[in-house]
């Protein structure tokens, strides 16, 4: 039944708590792959078979899971679902010891309930494997709402590091590993229509003065906030405020050229289009929340990085 090979412990594991009471032990491996309890997922279709089936059936070598191997279903089985399928893997849980279980891929799961489905739809069940049909569309139903990979990774605790590493990958595309050179990145429309939507008197500012503070605030607000969730925290641990409260650098000193500095740039074209577009700065804000929404709560307040 599974690939003579050693039995890999999970990096991450816990129990899949699926409808009609069925728990299945699940684990993401070192690799990134899901895996599922080849034996539970069998109790969950409603399949029973006796503990020496499964010993007979692991001598017997690489087959199709008894709960998928009838001849009336094959044609309902596609390569890539087969694949994963024949090729499971023996692993443990975190902190078991023994010989291990057989595990099959979790995202297999829906293409499991799927060709029961079909094979329904076409009358091509025998009378036995009616109820496990109809288990099946229980199953796909839950996971219709929430994704399999979604529910094995809460289960497992691994949710955590997984949305650590993506948000890793996104700073990595946009937060540049040396600081670069100074560029002009907000021409002096983008301040004039700030201005003009709140009534500030910018042409008496004077060349080269020092901007109110709640201008920094602003450009915060509606610039670096709409860039991904993280990437303001991020610019702010790069560029912390010196004792002045004034920052040394500009933040988008910090931003990537090929994908940060443009996303930038692209957000800054678009503040001042539709401040353009704009009597007020209220309907500004309902124009830039509804065209380019915040990806997640404030990230904090940017200080001083205007021009």
């Amino acid at each position: 039944m599974v690939k003579e090979k050693h039995t890999e412990t999970a990096k991450y594991s816990g129990i899949l708590h699926l409808p009609g009471g069925n728990d299945i032990p699940c684990g993401v491996m070192a690799d990134g792959t899901r895996l599922l309890s080849e034996r539970k997922v069998s109790d969950a279709l409603g399949s029973k078979r006796g503990g020496s089936h499964w010993k007979r059936q692991k001598k017997e070598g690489n087959r199709l899971p008894v709960f998928i191997s009838a001849n009336n279903l094959i044609p309902y089985i596609s390569e890539p679902l087969k694949e994963k399928l024949v090729n499971r893997r023996s692993w443990r849980q975190v902190g078991k010891g023994g010989n291990g279980a057989s595990g099959i891929d979790a995202t297999a799961l829906p293409g499991i309930c799927d060709v029961y489905l079909r094979a329904r739809r076409e009358d091509a069940l025998v009378p036995s494997q009616e109820h496990i049909a109809a288990q099946a569309e229980i199953l796909m139903t839950a996971l219709a709402k929430v994704g399999i990979v979604a529910l094995v990774d809460e289960a497992t605790g691994y949710q955590e590091e997984r949305q650590h590493n993506e948000l890793q990958q996104l700073l990595s595309r946009y937060i540049a590993e040396e600081l670069q050179p100074w560029a002009k990145r907000f021409p002096d429309i983008f301040y004039q229509e700030m201005f003009r939507l709140k009534g500030w008197d910018y042409e008496n500012l004077g060349a080269g003065a020092k901007k109110p503070r709640i201008v920094g605030r602003l450009t915060n607000e509606i610039v670096y906030e709409r860039l991904p969730k993280g990437v303001l925290t991020e610019l702010k641990k790069k560029n912390p405020p010196k004792d002045n409260g004034r920052r040394k650098h500009k933040h988008h000193q910090f931003l990537t050229q090929d994908i940060g500095d443009k996303h930038l740039n692209t957000q800054i074209t678009a503040d001042i289009a539709l401040m353009r577009a704009s009597k007020t700065w209220q309907g500004f804000m309902t124009l830039l929340d509804r065209a380019y929404p915040k990806p997640g709560p404030r990230q904090g307040e940017l200080d001083t990085d205007f021009e």
